[in-house]
């Protein structure tokens, strides 16, 4: 009876307001492996699925910004937590791909979710500052989080560089729409799954698979994405989004690039690029 089960197949989808739907346009597009073998038909989103993950993201920005950094700390933490305990399923979906150090890249990953977790009660006070000033008030100038992220991910490493970009949009309390690798997007469906379990409140990080010259163009000129970070674009997109981005002065980021692996790839100056400087005056005595 064993031999005549037939295999329960993965469905791959979206991962939206903290659900899982499928896109709008029903459409999707294979996946292979290095054989050319299709492995895989991720949902292929479309800009309507990108304004509705730009509105969760909205509307989940404010709860995630007015948590505290300890709080918020703690949550990064789980998903590493929960991250560990899927370990084989991100090494087999990395491998299926042709990844060549599928079980260092998982591990790094892992390792850069709890390192931006760590920072999450401490940027504020490495980049805070009282500013000396000439009267009778105190200057005080300290970050905050921008409001909506775009994150476009690297191609590769599909999974580290996902994290490396994604941990330090959302520790600070920003929320974000991440657009997956598009040649291998497998761990960034699972991913989504790990955070569905842990607690990242619905909204706070939405994903979408699916062609790249599709999206960016849409994210960098939406009107209510606040920052951009297009680490992952193909360099013949970036020229036309950084325009679109400058209609509404959206921040616009192009970090990451050499080896994700290096422990140089991690850095708090990766939060601040996010943040904004908040300078207030306040009266002595007051």
């Amino acid at each position: 009876m064993a031999d005549r089960r037939l295999a329960v197949r993965k469905t791959y989808k979206l991962y939206i307001g903290g659900a899982f739907p499928r896109s709008e346009s029903g459409r999707s597009y294979p996946v292979t492996d290095p054989d050319g073998e299709v492995i895989a038909r991720p949902a292929r989103a479309s800009r309507k699925d990108l304004r509705d993950a730009v509105r969760a993201a909205r509307a989940a920005s404010g709860g995630w910004a007015g948590a505290t950094a300890y709080n918020r700390g703690q949550v990064l933490y789980r998903v590493a937590e929960l991250m560990e305990g899927r370990r084989d399923q991100f090494v087999d979906e990395l491998s299926a791909l042709g990844d060549d150090r599928p079980e260092p890249q998982v591990d790094a990953a892992i390792d850069r979710w709890v390192w931006y977790a760590g920072w999450s009660d401490k940027v504020h006070h490495v980049l805070g500052t009282v500013n000396p000033v000439a009267g009778p008030y105190f200057n005080f100038t300290f970050p905050e989080p921008t409001g909506v992220v775009g994150v476009v991910a690297p191609e590769e490493p599909a999974l580290l560089g996902l994290v490396s970009r994604l941990a330090p949009a959302v520790v600070s309390g920003n929320s974000a729409v991440l657009t997956a690798s598009q040649s291998r997007p497998l761990p960034a469906v699972t991913l989504p799954e790990v955070l569905a379990t842990s607690d990242v409140p619905g909204g706070v990080i939405n994903g979408l698979t699916g062609h790249k010259a599709e999206l960016i163009p849409w994210l960098a000129s939406h009107m209510d994405v606040n920052a951009i970070d297009l680490s992952g674009a193909p360099a013949d997109l970036v020229p036309a989004a950084e325009e679109a981005a400058a209609a509404n002065v959206k921040r616009t980021i192009r970090g990451g690039g050499g080896d994700y692996f290096d422990p140089t790839a991690q850095s708090p100056y990766a939060i601040t690029d996010f943040m904004e400087m908040k300078t207030v005056w306040h009266p002595m005595g007051a």
